[in-house]
């Protein structure tokens, strides 16, 4: 089985060409920043970079709507292939080919996240109580309210 789900960040707007012929068709390619869930060896780069080509209706909802900063998740299959460069070397390449795509957050957010590559940290919870041991009290006289007695 080959399939990937990945969430992360666009590093630029996408890029839509569309093909030649009777039926043209868009296709679009993009690159996600994804985050790493630990750092190895001490290493600095904390995501991996990941090139997403998507075709027809997906590519023309990519250059609609997706931007550079924009957090999306995206399902699809790695697909790998290998061309000859102008210099006669051979370049191998690995791709996701996206199956679906949306939107992993709301526009107020991504807005406010625009140009960011990377998730900013969530924020720490603010202190319900002051009983000090991370739980909140239950106001007297609530228990018959409660769903579980």
């Amino acid at each position: 089985m080959n399939k990937v789900i990945l969430m992360g960040r666009l590093t630029r707007d996408p890029e839509v060409r569309y093909s030649q012929g009777d039926s043209s068709m868009a296709v679009a390619r993009y690159t996600l920043a994804v985050d790493r869930r630990f750092r190895r060896n001490n290493d600095d780069q904390t995501a991996d970079f990941i090139g997403c080509v998507a075709f027809g209706r997906s590519a023309e909802f990519a250059e609609k709507y997706f931007r550079q900063g924009l957090k999306v998740i995206v399902t699809g299959r790695i697909q790998t292939g290998s061309y000859t460069n102008r210099d006669g070397q051979k370049v191998y390449t690995t791709d996701v080919v996206v199956e679906d795509q949306e939107f992993a957050e709301s526009k107020a957010v991504s807005d406010a996240n625009a140009g960011r590559y990377q998730s900013a940290p969530a924020p720490a919870p603010a202190p319900v109580s002051d009983a000090g041991d991370g739980f909140m009290n239950i106001p007297d006289g609530i228990d018959e309210e409660l769903p579980f007695n």
